[in-house]
């Protein structure tokens, strides 16, 4: 599988809402998202500016690099994006989109909390893939410097908060009979921040302690969620 793809990205399309501000740098109005062939065009030169990015840097990839990695011509690429800012604009939303699309798998489960440990071991297997992880540093780093890809960022992280704050919520719903205690919704906010900040941190480890024992981290990490939950 390529990097920074959904597992059922290729088969199943994104329907959630994307904000504007993360649209607002991808493409030419020129060019007609609707014809399949277009997209999957646009979608192989994100394939390969997530290989180029994770494996030589933002900085250190060229368009002509990237072209090679493409297979196409520098102009078929500009064709799609202007510059390299807004290829990494939209790796940005195609995250979000893998992060929406997970969220209503959440909400859609009979019992959201059981959902939500099910899917630890494959959430800790990909944080902790290293050329996922090193495209994210990227990403965050690129955004350290650069205000437009900041603000970007931003709103990515707003809009995925919100849905883990409500995919949280029904999952204590989903357990209320064992956890009597309700949370506030600065508290909900504060504990999703703190299970965003553990995931998150996954990736910044994997690059830091690529040898992190996953099959031990796995049952402490459910166990964090059920205190949080």
């Amino acid at each position: 599988m390529r990097i920074d793809r959904c597992p059922s990205r290729d088969a199943v399309s994104s329907t959630g809402r994307t904000d504007t501000k993360i649209r607002r740098m991808q493409m030419p109005s020129s060019l007609d998202p609707a014809l399949p062939r277009c997209e999957a065009r646009r979608q192989q030169i994100l394939d390969a500016a997530a290989e180029c990015f994770a494996r030589e840097g933002f900085h250190g990839t060229s368009i002509a690099r990237l072209s090679k990695e493409a297979g196409m011509s520098s102009g078929h690429i500009y064709h799609f994006f202007a510059n390299k800012e807004t290829i990494i604009a939209a790796l940005i939303e195609r995250r979000l989109e893998c992060a929406q699309e997970m969220a209503r798998h959440f909400e859609s489960a009979e019992d959201v909390f059981q959902a939500l440990l099910d899917r630890v071991d494959i959430g800790l297997r990909e944080k902790t893939e290293r050329e996922y992880a090193a495209l994210e540093m990227e990403i965050y780093a690129e955004a350290a410097r650069n205000p437009d890809v900041a603000s970007i960022l931003m709103e990515a992280d707003r809009i995925k908060r919100g849905h883990l704050v409500k995919v949280f919520q029904k999952a204590r719903l989903s357990r209320a009979s064992e956890h009597a205690e309700q949370s506030s919704s600065e508290s909900m906010e504060a504990e999703t921040e703190i299970l965003m900040a553990l995931f998150d941190g996954l990736a910044a480890r994997a690059i830091s302690h690529p040898e992190l024992d996953r099959e031990a981290m796995a049952p402490l990490l459910r166990k964090v969620m059920r205190a949080l939950l």
